[in-house]
This record gives structure tokens, sequence and C-alpha cells, in this order.
């Protein structure tokens, strides 16, 4: 029973996660899909919750298998994906499938889904601003936070092939901006 998907896309530290939860707080026919990755959980993050966390060897055995709808190898040995049994368990609920997913992975869930989907991409002012809120949220390494930064350039070309780019420069604004794009397309 396929239904409508909401595909939100950014470079690390744009708001996506916040944006993402504001929409959930405001439709409860819409279901976060909750991603699977081969990386350690930061700080309080729980299995099944935030992510669903596998070894990178489990990982490779759930592509292998076929059990993704897309995955990406993001870092070396860091791997990102939607599991084939998380849009069947969201869509029997008949419900809404959000998805909260880097750049690579919006872009291929927009060729997977098609016209189902809408896909946004999230966008910080500047690079400085997404350096910026990374250090605030102090759950990564000045390394990792760097490592980020760099991606976040690259990142930012992938905009023109999302449905809807979304500057995250005041939270109030994209909040209401998100709001809007999403009740249009959940009203098609």
């Amino acid at each position: 029973m396929p239904g409508k998907v909401l595909i939100f896309s950014a470079p690390s530290g744009s708001g996506k996660s916040t944006i993402v939860n504001h929409i959930l707080g405001l439709h409860p026919e819409v279901e976060f899909s909750v991603s699977a990755t081969s990386r350690l959980p930061r700080g309080q993050e729980q299995d099944g919750v935030e992510y669903l966390f596998y070894s990178a060897d489990i990982f490779r055995l759930l592509i292998r298998d076929g059990k993704f709808v897309e995955f990406e190898e993001v870092y070396p040995d860091r791997f990102y994906g939607t599991l084939k049994s998380e849009v069947n368990r969201i869509w029997g609920k008949g419900h809404v499938i959000i998805f909260d997913v880097d750049v690579k992975g919006g872009v291929n869930l927009k060729k997977y889904f098609g016209q189902q989907a809408l896909s946004v991409f999230i966008q910080a002012p500047s690079v400085e601003v997404l350096r910026e809120r990374l250090i605030k949220r102090a759950t990564d390494s000045m390394e990792e936070i760097e490592k980020r930064v760099a991606k976040a350039a690259e990142e930012m070309t992938y905009a023109p092939q999302f449905d809807r780019v979304l500057v995250n420069d005041n939270l109030d604004i994209a909040f209401r901006e998100a709001e809007e794009m999403v009740d249009a397309f959940l009203c098609e």
C-alpha cells in the first residue's frame, strides 16, 4: 500500500532534525523513518529511536541481501541507509513517511519514490554558521566538526536536485515555510 513520502536533507548543522521534529509534532499521520547506520551512538541516542545501529560488517550483509531502499557509505565503514522493512512498517499503518537523511540519501530516495515524495533541501545561511552550530551542539570533536564542514560545501551543490530549498536563517520562519510545503504536498 504505497503512500506519500517527505524527504528532508541537509548538511550537518542546518537544522534538519529540528524542522523534522516540528513537522512530526503537527502531523500525527506522519511517522519518522528510523535510518540504519554503522556509526556509534552519539550522546543519548538509542538504538531503534534515532537510528538502528549496526556494525559495518552487519551493514554489509544487509546490503548484500538487498534489504535497503537506499544506502550510502558516507565515510569509510560509515554507512547510512533506509531499510525496506521500515518503509513497509510505516506504510502498513497507512502513515506518511518522513525521512531525515543526508544529501545523497535524499537524492536517492527522491529517485526511488518519484512523485510520491516531496524532497526538501535545508541549508544554513553560510558554512561558517554551520560550523558555529556544530560547535554549540557539542556532540563531536573539533576534528569531526571540520570534516563535516568541509563536506557541507560539497553537499550544498546537491540543492538543485531537490523539489524545494529552505534556507534556515530564522527558525520560526523556517518552521512556517516547512509547514506550508508539507501541508500543500499532503493535500495534493
